[in-house]
């Protein structure tokens, strides 16, 4: 392997880890295999900690292709449960409010899915990376301070129904970039008149790296230390 020249590893990001925690373990796996105290790793596209799945790691010159790679379309598996809302739209916080989900039905969500696909706005969620006066919008949110954030525009590909379970709805999602899946489940919960937030959720494609295609942690370490290495011509 040239971790100079630069490598693109996929990672099956675990539940629970920042892709910050990803790239320090990637990062330092490298740094022993090449016995050097610095090295240069970055990932493409951030995965909540929430979340699990496709993580796109580069590495040396490889970094100069993050942006591009951001740029790729997002495919993610998501879970939500109707009835119930919470301020952060995904279990980081507990529920707020309640609502009636009886109502609900596979005809009504069907009929319903079709008014968040093509080119839509749609507002960040408060708990998010956003920045607002020059600081995260999550730094205000933890304090419980109120802050208002401006739709922004995005796409919305596919949008499948893949089964439903009162409450419990499981949806596949294909979108660009900046999408946020806890926005979405806010929204589609009200548009059934109840509510909603994301109690699952699971990166499955990242331009043309598949989930299936991906390492885990472990075993990326391994290929890391065992791989033979090859170094750029000077």
């Amino acid at each position: 392997m040239d971790f100079i020249t630069g490598e693109i590893i996929g990672i099956d990001k675990p539940l629970g880890w920042t892709s910050f925690d990803a790239v320090k373990r990637i990062r330092g796996g490298i740094q022993r295999r090449l016995g050097v105290k610095k090295f240069k790793v970055g990932h493409a596209g951030t995965l909540d900690p929430l979340a699990t799945g496709v993580l796109i790691i580069c590495t040396g010159r490889a970094t100069r292709q993050i942006t591009e790679l951001q740029e790729g379309t997002k495919e993610y598996v998501a879970e939500l449960k109707l009835g119930a809302t919470t301020p952060s739209f995904d279990l980081e916080t507990e529920i707020d409010a309640t609502f009636p989900y009886e109502h609900i039905t596979e005809d009504l969500i069907l009929e319903t899915l079709p008014r968040f696909t093509g080119k839509v706005m749609q507002v960040p969620p408060v708990f998010s990376a956003v920045k607002v006066d020059g600081k995260r919008a999550y730094s205000y949110a933890r304090k419980g301070r109120e802050v208002e954030l401006k739709a922004k525009p995005l796409e919305i590909s596919e949008l499948e129904l893949l089964s439903y379970e009162a409450p419990k709805l499981t949806l596949r999602v294909v979108c660009s970039k900046g999408t946020y899946i806890r926005a979405l489940a806010r929204d589609i919960g009200e548009a059934l008149g109840s509510g909603a937030h994301l109690t699952g959720l699971r990166r499955t494609r990242v331009g043309d790296i598949k989930v299936d295609e991906c390492l885990s942690i472990d075993r990326a370490l391994d290929v890391i230390a065992n791989a033979p290495l090859t170094f750029p011509e000077s």
